[in-house]
């Protein structure tokens, strides 16, 4: 599993010279959809194969979005932001409609990381915690303390019994799930 770094994420055929990411085909077979976002508090989903116009914009961050990470089934797109929150939106299909908030950090949430099987996803935060979220109820599963300082980095093992996490304060942390 990759850790994404940036706030961009896709899904769908992919093409490595163009640095994409790799993930299920849609059912559809219309292509690979993309994920963007920018400071101006806004997320684009795009289907590039075929047009040059998004497919949908979501708004609802009050703050700028730190990471995107498409669920591993494709259906779910999770965005961070510096508003604290996580937000859910069905992107798989292209929709972008949006699905939940995940509430729970006191601080600026930068990265967020999907578990193999789709059902959870794990945020890592400026108030130095990573929180596990069950999407189905979306409730809080997990509070991860631990780290003395931001967390930057969060990705779950293959298996999904473990999240690692790697902070400011220079630790690589391991937690069972």
């Amino acid at each position: 599993d990759e850790l994404r770094t940036s706030a961009a994420a896709s899904i769908g055929a992919a093409d490595d010279a163009a640095g994409a990411a790799p993930g299920p085909a849609p059912a559809d077979g219309s292509g690979e959809v993309l994920a963007s976002s920018s400071d101006d508090l806004t997320i684009f989903l795009w289907r590039p194969a075929a047009s040059k116009k998004p497919l949908a914009r979501l708004q609802g961050h009050q703050r700028p979005v730190g990471a995107l990470a498409f669920s591993p089934d494709g259906r779910l797109l999770a965005s961070s932001s510096f508003d604290g929150s996580v937000r859910l939106w069905r992107a798989g299909d292209g929709s972008g409609k949006f699905v939940g908030t995940l509430r729970g950090h006191v601080g600026p949430v930068y990265q967020v990381g999907w578990s193999g099987d789709s059902r959870l996803v794990v945020s890592g935060s400026k108030d130095s915690t990573m929180k596990v979220w069950d999407v189905a109820t979306r409730r809080l599963k997990m509070d991860l303390p631990g780290h003395a300082d931001e967390v930057f980095a969060v990705d779950w093992s293959p298996d999904g019994a473990r999240v690692a996490s790697g902070g400011k304060d220079r630790m690589l942390k391991f937690w069972r799930a």
